[in-house]
């Protein structure tokens, strides 16, 4: 593809072609609002129902945006501006709309959803937590009576019951993991009452760059069948005391860790194994608490609490509720810290939040920093991006980077740079990516005699008040991660605005820039004035991905200030090649996941047959034989048939557990298959399409052993009778993706010493 190609189909160029036209309709806008603004709320509402009844594309989307603008007035006292109702007409195209920190997505965002809901579709706004779905809802839910839409929201303190009727309504906020466990939970169902989700048809994200591009790894579980996970104290204990370089290596881009030679021979004189022989088990075992040991970092990636390990989420700085890590990993972790061992179990079905988002028939959303990963999500989800202008122009400066040569001269810079801003009553917000680092800057500013309010995953129960209190006059406020936080920083008063408006200090640069860019927004909303400035140091994990950058710390003045414009370009390459490993573990993991998706959907296709047609019964019965025709006789023909339904459900969906598993090891092994020169992604394809070309073969010789030893009467069959029990209660969680990947082949050429 040549250089104008590229540019003619770069991220947002689509933009024009999308709502371009919207901009040349300004009359016809104006001409519908004065129609609609003399209408009673009854006359509104009704109007609103017939809106999308006639007319073409354009002519009903520029009559829906003037009756949205006039509701929005009437019961929000929000008035949308031009901008909004562009970013509008973007989400009902299907596309992802870009707007900027405080241009009023919430808003677009319920006006789409209604939009959608008047067409007759079903709607489900996700979000990346149930806070913001509960008070979104809760907050548009005027405009959605008065345009005579029914809504609702879910969270994860509700009930079943609650749940369905929810689900029921036209228009569902949620946040995107609780859907995805309503959907795995209806995958077991057996009666259409129990029905969680009862269709995938339109999805708007929120935050759809964090969703779609942050979270599309992280798998969502659904366990049962209780047990604790085994962990080797003495494996752990030799761990902690090897020595990093002399015992263990750990990779430039800290994804992975590994023996040294010397390492591998002090672990098997130590516990008296040969770990590359018939001792793989201690290998393995070694391994994960070497991962733990080395790459799992206390206050970074998570906390310990009340004897428990909370993780934190990366992209959002704050504890990852229900999350944890695969259990082998999970345990040794708590083994590090000392802690007691957490409930395991097997896994009963699992889906990664891509999947879940491929599964509705439109999919578009909003956010405020998407031309970043806008390739990515060309590729992924197939969706285009529309960038929408800022209402006001953006004023805001962006001061260049400041590189210094270690911690704490960053740290010591930030301080005064936030003491001299403090004595002139600017307001300041420092950004930090760690809750180690926001706690240690909170800790130099209090000595310096200057309120601070903390921010992180340790407490951010008291988040919203927090950040509403971030634009008055001197305040100094410090967060883990302002992505996803979905409260807007307002400047108090016009003193603030004269003082320069929000200083906003990154303590160092994100592993990508769009968290960078969503942290800069947070200052400069609306027209306001406001200042960004990044404080780096070479000692920052993101830097050390480039080790040549060190040579600079020669540079640093007697503050530690570097200025070499060569340094700070290395800092922007570190920050490449981080979002270059993320776009590749991406495509990584789908391409590992496309093919256990695409065998679930068969085996639901499957499981929907059973259920609901007469085929699998019938070939079932075939198989019976003789045995098929006694059960009819000595009770009846619609016994059998439910005997029969009943029987092949547990089994197939007893089978799919069984693949599950062998899939789940398959991939953990699947980087050995290198020693034969076969490629993993093919490796782990032929092997799963081999064992799955039985499935269906299993579950009818299952069912046909179970029920030709099987007592029937004419209650049915009594399935837990003959050992068949499904688990007495489920639960679900989020795990991280497989902690090792690149890791294992860096292990695995130890085998061959």
């Amino acid at each position: 593809m040549g250089f104008f190609s590229r540019l003619l189909n770069r991220p947002g160029s689509h933009a024009e072609k999308t709502t371009g036209w919207f901009e040349r309709a300004v009359a016809d806008l104006d001409a519908a609002g004065r129609e609609f603004s003399e209408l009673s709320d009854a006359e509104l509402t009704e109007a609103a129902g017939e809106v999308f009844g006639s007319g073409t594309h354009q002519q009903t989307l520029i009559r829906y945006c003037a009756l949205a603008r006039e509701a929005g007035e009437r019961v929000l006292d929000e008035r949308a501006y031009d901008t909004q109702l562009r970013g509008l007409v973007g989400l009902l195209q299907g596309s992802i709309v870009q707007m900027a920190t405080g241009e009023g997505k919430t808003l677009v965002g319920a006006l789409a959803a209604a939009g959608y809901a008047l067409q007759g579709r079903r709607v489900h706004v996700v979000s990346v937590n149930d806070y913001l779905a509960v008070r979104d809802r809760n907050w548009m839910k005027p405009l959605f009576d008065l345009l005579g839409v029914k809504s609702a929201a879910i969270s994860g303190a509700q009930g079943d019951d609650e749940r369905r009727e929810a689900y029921r309504s036209e228009v569902v906020y949620a946040s995107v993991t609780e859907v995805g466990f309503d959907v795995l939970r209806d995958r077991f169902l057996t009666e259409d009452a129990d029905q969680r989700v009862p269709e995938h048809d339109v999805v708007i994200v929120d935050e759809a760059d964090s969703v779609l591009i942050d979270e599309a790894r992280v798998p969502l579980v659904l366990a049962g069948s209780s047990s604790v996970q085994d962990t080797d104290a003495a494996i752990a204990a030799l761990v902690s005391q090897l020595s990093p370089d002399t015992d263990y290596e750990v990779s430039a881009d800290r994804h992975a860790v590994s023996l040294t030679d010397a390492g591998v021979d002090r672990v098997e004189e130590e516990l008296d194994v040969e770990l590359f022989g018939e001792d793989s088990e201690t290998l393995a075992a070694v391994n994960l608490a070497l991962h733990a040991r080395a790459l799992v970092k206390r206050d970074v990636d998570y906390l310990v609490v009340d004897g428990r390990i909370k993780l934190i989420s990366s992209s959002r700085g704050r504890v990852a509720e229900l999350q944890r890590w695969p259990d082998g990993l999970q345990a040794a972790v708590e083994a590090k810290e000392s802690l007691d061992a957490t409930d395991s179990g097997e896994i009963l079905d699992q889906m990664t939040v891509e999947e879940l988002i491929h599964g509705y028939q439109t999919v578009c959303g909003m956010t405020g920093t998407a031309l970043a990963v806008g390739d990515d999500l060309r590729e992924f989800y197939g969706l285009e991006i529309v960038p929408i202008d800022t209402h006001l122009p953006v004023v805001r400066v962006d001061e260049p980077d400041r590189l210094f040569t270690y911690q704490e001269s960053k740290e010591r810079a930030i301080v005064e740079e936030v003491a001299d801003h403090h004595a002139r009553s600017r307001p300041v917000l420092i950004g930090t990516s760690s809750v180690a680092e926001s706690e240690s800057l909170a800790e130099r500013l209090t000595e310096r005699g200057i309120d601070v309010a903390v921010l992180n995953a340790k407490d951010d129960s008291r988040e919203a008040e927090i950040i509403a209190k971030a634009g008055a006059p001197g305040a100094v406020t410090v967060s883990t991660q302002m992505a996803g936080r979905g409260t807007d920083i307002r400047l108090a008063d016009d003193e603030v605005a004269d003082a320069g408006g929000l200083l906003v200090i990154g303590a160092g640069r994100y592993p990508s820039s769009r968290l960078d860019d969503q942290l800069r927004g947070r200052a400069g909303r609306q027209g306001d004035p406001g200042t960004s400035v990044f404080f780096t140091s070479l000692e920052d994990e993101l830097v050390t991905r480039v080790p040549e950058i060190q040579r600079f710390v020669s540079e640093g003045d007697e503050t530690g200030l570097i200025e070499s414009k060569r340094a700070l370009g290395l800092v922007e390459h570190a920050q490449r090649i981080a979002e270059g490993q993320n776009t590749a573990l991406h495509r990584d993991t789908w391409r590992f996941n496309e093919l256990m998706a695409k065998q679930r959907e068969l085996v639901l296709e499957r499981r929907a047959e059973i259920r609901k047609d007469d085929e699998p019964v019938e070939q079932l019965r075939k198989e019976l034989g003789d045995r098929a025709d006694e059960i009819a006789q000595d009770h009846s023909e619609e016994l059998l048939d439910s005997v029969l339904r009943e029987v092949m459900l547990f089994h197939l969906d007893a089978r799919w557990v069984d693949h599950l598993a062998f899939l789940n090891d398959l991939r953990e092994g699947i980087h050995l298959r290198t020693f034969a020169r076969e490629k993993p992604h093919e490796a782990f394809n032929t092997e799963s399409i081999r064992v799955f070309s039985s499935f269906w073969s299993d579950v009818i010789d299952d069912s046909k052993s179970t029920i030709e030893e099987a007592t029937i009467t004419d209650e049915g069959i009594d399935l837990e009778s003959h050992g068949l029990k499904r688990p007495s209660s489920t639960w679900t969680y989020l795990t991280t993706e497989n902690a090792f990947g690149s890791d294992i082949e860096n292990i695995v050429k130890k085998v061959r010493r």
